[in-house]
């Protein structure tokens, strides 16, 4: 498995700096061109690959006008037509489910399901209705990303241990030297990505090499639940990322008092531009609404939120060798009244913590014989429902065979309660 660093540029001067803007714009203009003629059903559609849309510009003089080097527009031809193949494939996941719920023959699904991977859905008018619903005609708004090959580039430390990354300019044979914020030396394919005045470097690495892929997991086998107070509480009733629900409601407030405040320094330079001030419409403009320092915050408090959510999942993983997870979103107000973080069974009167209760359930619906990992969520609740209902009037389980019998029988009672 590969997990991707990110490494940033300091002190960066303006020169170069513009340099690579201008070139990531120019490359842009490649990935617009590469959308507008292959982003549809006669481009990644009908199988066309990289390789075939490079010799096609080459041999018609397309590539002529972007005025970049070849391998930056080579690099950025296989980076967009691996995108439009993912927009592609995602359209593909709401596709076979549509197919799922048409038939349930299963010959019929399956040379639905084969068209579908060979790209022939064209032939089918179901598949082709499906795909012209669900694949929309996508368009390039990357202008400011540079893709550079693992042969184009190279790193040196100078003697103040530095480290100096020089990538391909406009011209060639000229190289723009980055300084880097890290003594580690890039590898791979890089990707430049151009924000607030500096370069951040993504390059991927194997997890192995990581020292987190080290650390031994747990064997114990617990259900676990997501949450927005605790990122996730476990079936063992212990919460993970407790931090996580106080960044957010900070940040939030924290964003509305800005907004509040930015709305009103921006109500204020256009009643001077109606007023035919221009310059304090424009001194507000440049001084209290820029956007550098909103930007670089917001990745700050992803990254936190990113490291509470990342420590909680080590947490979890470092007990238990099977992690049993569920999207329980949907409310089942029947079986039960939540109240804040308490949940009241309505049968008996007990009071459940929520979280607690919820990581319970889906550690006991592991193995369930009749909800499967694709179940659309209305028929689980109706499975649930029915469940409930026999429980409650005491008729007996429809199939009794003795090996469903056996999963469905009642697990035992291991969350912390309390009567009120």
């Amino acid at each position: 498995m590969k997990v991707t660093r990110i490494a940033y540029s300091v002190r960066l001067n303006r020169g170069k700096y513009a340099a690579l803007v201008e070139q990531a714009r120019r490359l842009g203009r490649v990935r617009s061109e590469v959308w507008q003629r292959y982003g549809s059903i006669a481009g990644v559609g009908s199988g066309l690959t990289d390789r075939q849309v490079r010799d096609r510009w080459l041999g018609d003089g397309t590539h002529v006008q972007f005025a970049v080097l070849a391998n930056a527009w080579k690099e950025t031809v296989r980076d967009a037509m691996a995108d439009i193949a993912a927009n592609l494939a995602a359209a593909k996941v709401d596709v076979r489910r549509a197919v799922s719920r048409r038939t349930t023959d299963p010959a019929e699904r399956r040379r639905m399901f084969t068209a579908l991977k060979a790209d022939q859905w064209a032939e089918d008018p179901f598949l082709s209705r499906q795909m012209r619903k669900h694949w929309k005609r996508g368009h390039n708004r990357t202008h400011d990303q540079i893709v550079v090959r693992a042969d184009r580039y190279n790193a040196a430390v100078d003697g103040r241990g530095r480290l100096w990354l020089a990538v391909p300019g406009l011209e060639p044979r000229k190289m723009v030297r980055i300084p880097l914020s890290t003594t580690v030396a890039p590898t791979g394919t890089l990707r430049l990505i151009l924000r607030g005045g500096r370069v951040e470097v993504h390059y991927q690495i194997d997890a192995t090499q990581m020292r987190s892929s080290q650390r031994a997991c747990g064997e114990a086998t617990i259900g676990v639940d997501k949450g927005y107070t605790e990122a996730l509480t476990d079936s063992d009733g212990q919460p993970h990322g407790e931090q996580l629900g106080d960044l957010l409601t900070r940040e939030s407030d924290r964003l509305k008092e800005r907004n509040r405040r930015r709305a009103k320094l921006r109500s204020i330079a256009n009643t001077a531009a109606l007023r035919g001030d221009c310059a304090k419409a424009r001194r507000i403009k440049a001084n209290n609404l820029g956007t550098i320092k909103r930007d670089r915050r917001a990745a700050r408090h992803r990254a936190r939120v990113c490291t509470e959510i990342f420590t909680a999942v080590h947490e979890v993983v470092d007990k238990a060798g099977t992690v049993i997870a569920e999207d329980l979103t949907k409310r089942f107000t029947r079986f039960g009244r939540r109240s804040g973080d308490q949940f009241h069974c309505t049968s008996c009167g007990v009071v459940w913590q929520a979280d607690v209760n919820a990581a319970i359930n889906i550690l006991q619906r592991a193995g369930d014989p009749d909800i499967a990992l694709h179940t659309p969520h209305h028929k689980v609740k109706q499975i649930l429902q029915d469940r409930t209902d026999r429980h409650r009037t005491r008729l007996p389980v429809q199939d009794s065979s003795p090996a469903t019998t056996g999963r469905r029988a009642n697990y035992p009672n291991r969350s912390t309660m309390s009567n009120k």
